[in-house]
C-alpha cells in the first residue's frame, strides 16, 4: 500500500509524529494569544464581507498544520544528507517561525501593520518552499498548496482589517 508516493512499510512513524507535531506547536503557540483575543478585541474590529466566522479558524488551521506535517515528513525522509532537503527544510523553518509569530502579532501586540509585513514575507517563504520541496517531492509540495492559499485569504483579510481600522 502507498501514502503520498511512499510504502506503508518504508514509513518512520516517529519521524512523521514529530513532524506533525512541530507543526501542530507552531499552531498551539499562535492559538495561546488568539484564543483570548478572537471574543474581545478582534470581534471589536471592521472586517471585510469575506471575513470567515471565527469558528472556522481553528478546524482550518488544526487542518493545514497536519498537511504541513506530512509535507515535512515526506521530504525529511529522503535524508538529511541532501543539501537541496536541507535548504528545503531550513525555508519550511523560517515560514513555520513566521507563522508561529504571526498571531502574537496581530492578536497580541494588535500590530496589524507589522503583522501584514510578517504574512507577505511569510507567503514568499512558503512559495519557496513549495518550489524547494517539488523539487525533492511532489506529492509534498502539494500538501502546501491549501496553506498557500488560505494564507493568501488570510494575509488579504489581514490587509483589510489594517486599512479598515486606521
Amino acid at each position: 500500500m502507498q501514502i503520498t508516493g511512499i510504502s506503508m512499510a518504508k514509513i518512520d512513524y516517529t519521524k512523521l509524529a514529530i513532524s506533525i507535531i512541530v507543526c501542530q506547536v507552531a499552531g498551539l503557540i499562535g492559538s495561546l494569544v488568539t484564543f483570548n483575543s478572537i471574543t474581545t478585541w478582534y470581534e471589536t474590529l471592521n472586517k471585510p464581507i469575506f471575513a470567515p466566522p471565527n469558528w472556522f479558524f481553528g478546524p482550518v488551521w488544526i487542518t493545514l498544520y497536519f498537511l504541513m506535517g506530512i509535507s515535512l515528513y515526506l521530504v525529511w525522509s529522503k535524508g538529511l544528507d541532501d543539501r537541496s532537503v536541507k535548504i528545503g527544510i531550513a525555508l519550511f523553518a523560517i515560514q513555520l517561525f513566521l507563522n508561529a509569530i504571526w498571531s502574537p502579532i496581530f492578536f497580541g501586540l494588535h500590530a496589524l501593520q507589522l503583522s501584514f509585513n510578517v504574512i507577505i514575507i511569510m507567503w514568499l517563504f512558503i512559495m519557496l518552499t513549495i518550489v524547494r520541496f517539488h523539487s525533492i517531492s511532489k506529492p509534498a509540495s502539494y500538501l502546501l498548496i491549501p496553506y498557500i492559499g488560505w494564507v493568501t485569504i488570510a494575509a488579504a483579510l489581514n490587509y483589510f482589517i489594517w486599512t479598515m481600522n486606521v
